[in-house]
């Protein structure tokens, strides 16, 4: 049985991922900014409240609420999105998509990496809209700039940990049908949209596939190759 921590698991994708791994047998620690009330009484799932990507502090608790366990997997989950078109830029919010969706992954990966070992597993939920050679339409300016920052903190976090045998993968969960997504009109949202328990299901089949030998990797929840 191994031991999964979901950052963002408040709802959405991160709640589905928790509640999937713990009907399987396996444990799930839903690291939530306030709480996920969907999850109370599911099997395999503890809600961990307060976690906050972007605060140091924050980190050190979660480190306390962890205790001695090993984690074997982390799935950085939490994000943030907000659409703002050129000529109503507000840096403020670059920032805080920034300190989330780039910094935060790193930030988790720093204060629970004493917690993991050899077999290790991280997944950073970044988006192909990070992907610079995919961008055919603009828009969505911090959340692009951010997610295109996550997506090399991931290939650093690959290279970097490879030889303690974990391995690291970015993954784009789709076009999701989520409140971070909700009235979104950006070019780049539009498509059909799934459900988070279907988006949910492709990410955890893609990080049960993790290796040593696909480490570094950035992947559709479909489990589509995806050009950086």
């Amino acid at each position: 049985m191994a031991t999964w921590l979901v950052t963002g698991a408040d709802r959405g994708i991160g709640a589905s991922i928790c509640e999937q791994i713990g009907m399987r047998g396996d444990t799930a620690l839903a690291a939530c900014l306030v709480d996920a009330p969907e999850l109370r009484g599911k099997r395999g799932v503890e809600i961990l409240t307060g976690v906050d990507v972007t605060s140091a502090e924050s980190m050190r608790a979660l480190v306390r609420k962890v205790g001695d366990r090993r984690i074997d997997v982390i799935v950085n989950n939490a994000g943030l999105v907000v659409e703002r078109k050129l000529g109503e830029f507000d840096y403020d919010v670059f920032q805080k998509e920034y300190a989330v969706n780039a910094l935060g992954p790193l930030r988790v990966v720093e204060a629970l990496l004493p917690r993991m070992g050899s077999g290790g597993k991280i997944g950073i939920v970044t988006s192909r809209v990070g992907s610079l050679s995919e961008n055919g339409s603009g828009g969505l300016y911090g959340y692009r700039l951010s997610k295109a920052a996550g997506n090399m903190a991931g290939i650093n976090l690959a290279h970097e940990l490879k030889p303690r045998g974990i391995a690291v993968i970015c993954l784009h969960p789709g076009s999701v049908r989520t409140q971070m997504t909700a009235g979104l009109t950006d070019q780049a949202t539009v498509g059909v949209l799934v459900d988070p328990p279907a988006a949910a299901k492709g990410l955890i089949a893609r990080l049960d596939e993790l290796t040593l030998e696909n480490t570094g990797t950035f992947r559709h929840a479909n489990g589509q190759a995806l050009p950086w």
